[in-house]
């Protein structure tokens, strides 16, 4: 047997990468144990992706409801299956800034902790596996505020010729700045799944993600903007935009995009730990009045939406990342997704979760 274990299956990138391997003929083993509803309430729960994962795979998915702070049963997990596995992509995470700044240790504990639990795991039971893990652009923290930002009529925009004028790349400094108390825990794991690559020579690599989306997100007002925002936009619900004039941007990247870029270091893992800055980049990006019009226009009817003018501390105001030194190891790999086709899909797959596409 050839096995991927996929921590946060019910989630976004977690269901996507069980669903994508599993055509691939590997046996998936599934953990979630539906955090993402303690997080943010009854609305933000997985429940219904993972009753759809075992529906839809049948015996190539096994679910297993563990909480990954349980090192015990993490590493009895991992040695269950031993050298049958091939591959660890390890979603499981606690992803708001604001939740983290109000439950501190738990953030830390789930991001941080599990991590470490779950590579310690492998680095005993399952050495050859390759190790992925799903980091985030927050480890930069507010340094990306401090580059030189030109005002447009929609949108803040890098001043033009700037150094990361075509995404901001890897040389990026993660220090002397303020992450949030979420940014600091997920530096940690980021961090330490460098370490076990180098130290211990553990095949792993760290994907900085900005934007994750696709029509399989339980997004909430606290977590997955563009998901929350079409979801807002489809069920007539009112949605808050916090600060710089409605006008920062984000790149965006579909969990297929992202799960192929997976694929391809499962097959071809690079030595030493790689980190990925990945992202829709210039090819898919989106300041917030541009995604308010759009799904204006893709849903025929007017978002209700407020301006608060209280910005979220380590919120960025610009996020195009760069996938320059991804593409360089895997020049096969293109995105496919903008983000017109990825609302256009949440538009077109969400009608019984989010209201009638009336």
């Amino acid at each position: 047997m050839s096995a991927v274990l996929v921590t946060g299956s019910g989630g976004l990138i977690g269901s996507e990468a069980a669903r994508h391997f599993a055509a691939l003929g590997l046996d998936v083993i599934g953990v979630d144990n539906d955090m993402r509803k303690v997080f943010f309430g009854e609305d933000a729960s997985t429940a219904w992706n993972s009753r759809r994962l075992e529906r839809e795979l049948g015996s190539a998915y096994r679910h297993v409801s563990l909480d990954i702070r349980d090192r015990d049963g993490v590493d009895a997990l991992v040695e269950r299956y031993g050298a049958d596995l091939a591959l660890v992509v390890h979603c499981a995470a606690q992803p708001s800034h604001d939740w983290a700044a109000r439950e501190p240790f738990t953030d830390f504990d789930v991001n941080a902790g599990g991590t470490l639990a779950l590579l310690e795991a492998v680095r005993r039971h399952a050495p050859e596996a390759v190790f992925i893990f799903t980091s985030t652009n927050k480890v930069y923290g507010d340094t990306p505020n401090r580059l030189p930002f030109v005002e447009l009529e929609s949108r803040w925009e890098i001043e033009p010729g700037h150094e990361y004028a075509d995404g901001i790349t890897e040389t990026m400094s993660i220090d002397r700045t303020m992450h949030s108390v979420f940014g600091a825990s997920k530096v940690a794991a980021d961090v330490m799944v460098q370490e076990y690559a180098r130290y211990f020579g553990l095949r792993a690599a760290v994907f900085r993600g900005g934007t994750l989306t696709g029509p399989q997100h339980s997004a909430t007002q606290l977590h997955g903007f563009l998901g929350y925002l079409m979801k807002c936009a489809m069920s007539g619900a009112e949605y808050t935009v916090f600060g710089y004039k409605a006008k920062q941007v984000r790149d965006a990247i579909h969990s297929s995009d992202l799960v192929r870029a997976f694929e391809f270091v499962f097959r071809r893992p690079v030595e030493g730990g790689p980190v990925y800055n990945i992202g829709g980049g210039r090819f898919s990006h989106v300041s917030m009045l541009e995604a308010i019009a759009k799904c204006e226009r893709i849903t025929g009817r007017p978002l209700r939406w407020t301006y608060d003018e209280r910005e979220r501390a380590g919120d960025h105001i610009w996020w195009v990342g760069s996938n320059a030194r991804f593409e360089a190891h895997y020049p096969q790999w293109r995105l496919e997704y903008d983000v017109d086709r990825i609302l256009e899909e949440m538009w077109a797959t969400n009608g019984d979760r989010w209201g009638a596409r009336a």
